[in-house]
């Protein structure tokens, strides 16, 4: 059985490409209407559209077009303006010193989506052998047959075959004792048979007649269109519409052949009293891809045939509607793909992804870094990254917004050089083409009720200190270095770190004490903070818009890992007395955090490979 992960990008996909299939058979249906009047041909060639375009996905047309526009496409400008990525510092973050992963009872997968897949491949299965089974049939009649090399037979198709232009492919002429109606087998080498004694039962015109609907058939190939639409018929098998469209082409296939044979001078009523007789005489063909001379409503043919209705030609306004349906239809989705590859994806220059080496212990750096404003402005790393932290960093997401981790989940080791200049946006979207084409990352957005919490003013009052006006800028223009300023344990068990303006920075120790320290900070910078803290989304309502100074010390639900010394040793972290994050909110800083229920935004993975493709 295919796995729930693979079930449910498939199903994705197929939905998708459904859709867009009934609605161009739609589409196909009401042209088809406006041409009643018309040609059979003309209606026939809309149906098999409708039915081939089930074969075609508008994404493929849509990856040709983007594949010519590359070839086309100038070399996309890399952004020459200098920025400073804003980077909040957490000297002993979970990112840089993560503790292994705790194991979390992931949800059951849905199995919905794995039945699906095995209930159509046993029905395309079964399909299939139906129709092999069929084709068998005829082809055992075909294999027993006698050929006919003169006689009457022969001479009625050699007459008939001078008036219509047949493929250069060999005609073979046979006669049956299958009670099977006169038809054509095969589609490379047509075999064209008919049933042994039909003479006794046809006089000479009538013979003719039914040969030159044959020969109709295969000058008009439609043997092989018939097969295309079979495939059709066994991979949709389930949706009723393909059945409809397999009855419209049978109907319209064969009036498109009376009205040739009464075009080229055949006596309707002859050639009406000769399918009539067939008829009475001989069973249809079993396969739909051996044209007979029986499909179709046959009142609705004979009809037809007598009061030749069905000879109008197309109008130059019908042809022009038909032109331009067909370029919407094909150059549509092209074009599209054309103007995406004109936008040049950003993508590293150079990137490498494996997995992870060696067993995980307390000592290995875990996240991803680098980039303009760190140490390494030309690279991006990431240390034994799961997936989780690399979709999070490339698409900005909170952690709140991720899967539920796993302890088994595989690691990364990613090295990427960045383009000159590349600006954060472009950095992200790096990432993501990455995820995409090297662990092949396929996800969609879903909402998810959770505990949301909404930041207000307590009603004690603020107790934050607004800060001082920011100092002037560099006299150059240039953004403030962020220089990381040694890192010293000082007496409380805390990093003491200086303050930078603008920087909200957080210090924490294995006990599970936290501190904040904002200095100069907004209510956009300690926002996130805090919802990144409790693990829930966290929206300003204070009001607020000034900068703030504050530290703000409290015990967090988990304890962390000890925070190491410059000297490499992991000091013994004190016990702190500090109320948890909500109390201390109210309590250091007047605000108050409440909690409400609210839809979030969550990010599910369809599929991902646990193996990254080679670099």
């Amino acid at each position: 059985m295919p796995t729930p992960e693979f079930a449910a990008s498939f199903g994705h996909l197929a939905a998708n490409h459904l859709w867009q299939s009934t609605g161009f058979a739609a589409v196909a249906a009401l042209l088809a209407v406006a041409l009643r009047a018309n040609h059979a041909r003309a209606r026939y060639w809309l149906w098999l559209a409708a039915s081939v375009k089930f074969l075609i996905p508008f994404s493929a047309l849509a990856a040709i077009g983007s594949g010519v526009g590359r070839w086309f496409a100038p070399a996309a400008p890399v952004s020459r303006v200098p920025f400073v990525i804003e980077q909040i510092v957490q000297p002993f973050t979970p990112a840089q010193f993560a503790p292994l992963p705790v194991t979390a009872s992931a949800p059951a997968p849905n199995a919905i989506p794995a039945i699906c897949l095995t209930v159509w491949l046993c029905g395309l299965a079964a399909v299939l052998l139906y129709a092999w089974l069929r084709w068998r049939r005829v082809a055992a009649a075909i294999r027993t047959s006698t050929p006919l090399t003169e006689g009457r037979e022969r001479d009625a198709l050699g007459k008939v075959g001078q008036a219509i232009r047949l493929p250069s492919s060999p005609l073979r002429l046979v006669s049956s004792t299958a009670k099977l109606e006169p038809g054509v087998f095969g589609i490379c080498r047509p075999v064209l048979w008919l049933p042994a004694g039909i003479g006794a039962h046809l006089d000479d015109a009538e013979l003719e007649a039914i040969l030159a609907h044959e020969l109709c058939h295969i000058r008009r190939r439609d043997n092989l269109l018939a097969s295309i639409h079979m495939l059709v018929e066994a991979l949709f098998w389930f949706h009723p519409l393909v059945w409809w469209l397999g009855a419209r082409l049978e109907e319209e296939r064969e009036r498109a052949c009376d009205e040739e044979v009464v075009r080229m001078g055949g006596a309707p009523q002859i050639y009406a009293e000769s399918i009539l007789k067939v008829v009475e005489f001989y069973l249809a063909s079993p396969v739909a891809c051996a044209a007979g001379v029986t499909g179709g409503e046959l009142k609705k043919r004979i009809e037809g045939i007598m009061t030749n209705r069905f000879t109008r030609n197309l109008s130059f306004g019908k042809k022009l509607l038909l032109t331009a349906a067909a370029a919407v239809v094909v150059v549509g989705p092209a074009a599209v793909g054309v103007a995406t590859s004109q936008t040049a994806k950003p993508a590293f220059e150079v990137a490498s992804v494996k997995l992870s080496a060696g067993p995980m212990d307390r000592s290995r750096v875990i996240g991803c870094a680098g980039g303009p404003g760190t140490s390494s402005p030309g690279q991006f790393n990431c240390y034994s990254a799961t997936l989780n932290m690399m979709v999070g960093q490339a698409y900005g997401l909170r952690p709140y917004q991720l899967p539920s981790a796993s302890a088994d989940a595989a690691r990364f080791d990613v090295a990427a050089k960045i383009p000159a200049s590349a600006t954060r946006e472009q950095i992200k979207t790096m990432l993501q083409n990455l995820l995409e084409e090297r662990l092949k990352l396929a996800y969609h957005y879903e909402k998810k009720e959770m505990q949301v919490y909404e930041l207000v003013v307590g009603k004690s009052g603020l107790k934050m200190k607004e800060s001082p006006p920011a100092p002037p800028p560099a006299a150059d223009g240039a953004p403030p270095a962020l220089p990381f300023p040694p890192v010293r344990i000082g007496p409380d068990g805390f990093p003491a770190l200086g303050a930078r303006r603008g920087v909200p920075s957080i210090q924490m120790l294995i006990t599970g004490g936290r501190r904040i320290i904002s200095n100069g900070c907004s209510m956009e910078q300690i926002v996130p903070m805090l919802s990144n803290q409790l693990g829930r989304p966290v929206t300003d309502a204070t009001g607020l818009k000034g900068n703030y100074d504050f530290t703000l010390t409290f015990v967090a639900d988990t304890p962390d890992r000890p925070a190491p010394t410059p000297d490499g040793a992991v000091p013994i972290a004190p016990e702190i007395d500090a109320p948890p994050l909500l109390t201390a909110v109210q309590e250091q800083l007047g605000l108050k955090l409440e909690a409400k229920k609210g839809e979030v935004d969550v990010f599910v993975i369809d599929h991902a490979a646990k193996v990254p493709t080679e670099n």
